[in-house]
């Protein structure tokens, strides 16, 4: 797949090496599918084999109709019926809908020495949270950003290495409290877990994690010390990261088949609370 074959994401190459990668699907607040982790596996590989690409920005695009407070940088998994029957066949075949943890894409990016820096410029639910903790490597945050692991509510498993990612970080007791609670996490205290590196107007959020990008390129920045290190801490993780996305797939295509993964959906579509029966 090539970037201009893009539908869910774009893929922007500037002339000084910075790559922008958006979630382009503003109107579904740029919700990830299947289609949506096929595609950023691909940009992650060109990105890996392109030596004009030098570092990435990950962000998600606006919605044009919305205010700053409402933007969105993902709300997380799209579960709508029907959502590849237009796809064509030599599409379909590469997703692996049994991959629901997006092993391939996030096991692509954790093989990528370059840097990849997150903007995140609005809500950040579910997977919209996980994926930049898997992929990015410094994590920035619009004033208006905000996150929840609404999982414990749909009745599923966490994933994209979230469980082995979070405990990392937090330590084990913390973790499990953002997992098993599904709270709204304000940027702050994103920032005061030190899962965030900073908060940032949200009119300056672009051109700051832009210019922190431009920090670690030539010719300001020492590139190959900086990918060298990148290569060493990733390659000490690669095995538990693996370990911990093979586990989340089997979890989780068993609870995507459950009654309470059917009850937390509905309750979602009701807005309402879900009614558990523990199968």
């Amino acid at each position: 797949m090539q970037t201009t074959d893009f539908s869910d994401i774009s893929y922007q190459l500037d002339s000084d090496g910075i790559v922008t990668v958006s979630l382009a699907t503003p109107e579904r607040k740029n919700a990830l599918s299947g289609l949506t982790a096929l595609e950023l596996y691909w940009a992650a590989k060109h990105f890996r084999e392109d030596d004009n690409a030098l570092a990435m920005i990950l962000t998600g695009a606006p919605d044009l109709q919305s205010e700053p407070t409402r933007q969105a940088f993902s709300s997380g998994g799209y579960f709508v019926p029907g959502i590849y029957d237009e796809l064509p066949e030599e599409i379909l075949t590469q997703i692996d809908m049994t991959d629901i943890a997006m092993k391939r894409t996030v096991l692509e990016f954790f093989a990528c020495d370059k840097p990849v820096l997150a903007a995140v410029n609005g809500l950040a639910i579910g997977g919209g949270f996980t994926l930049p903790l898997a992929v990015a490597d410094q994590i920035y945050l619009s004033e208006y950003a905000w996150a929840r692991l609404p999982f414990a509510s749909l009745g599923i498993s966490a994933e994209l290495a979230s469980t082995y990612m979070l405990p990392l970080f937090l330590g084990m007791q913390k973790a499990k409290e953002l997992l098993f609670y599904p709270e709204k996490i304000e940027p702050q205290e994103l920032l005061d877990l030190g899962i965030a590196n900073a908060v940032v107007p949200h009119d300056e959020l672009l051109s700051f994690t832009r210019e922190k990008a431009l920090q670690l390129i030539p010719p300001r920045g020492a590139g190959a010390s900086i990918r060298a290190m990148k290569r060493i801490v990733h390659q000490q993780r690669l095995a538990e990261v693996t370990i911990a996305l093979d586990l989340e797939n089997e979890v989780l295509n068993e609870l995507m088949k459950s009654e309470d993964f059917a009850e937390g959906l509905m309750a979602r579509i009701e807005k309402r609370a879900p009614l558990f029966k523990g199968r």
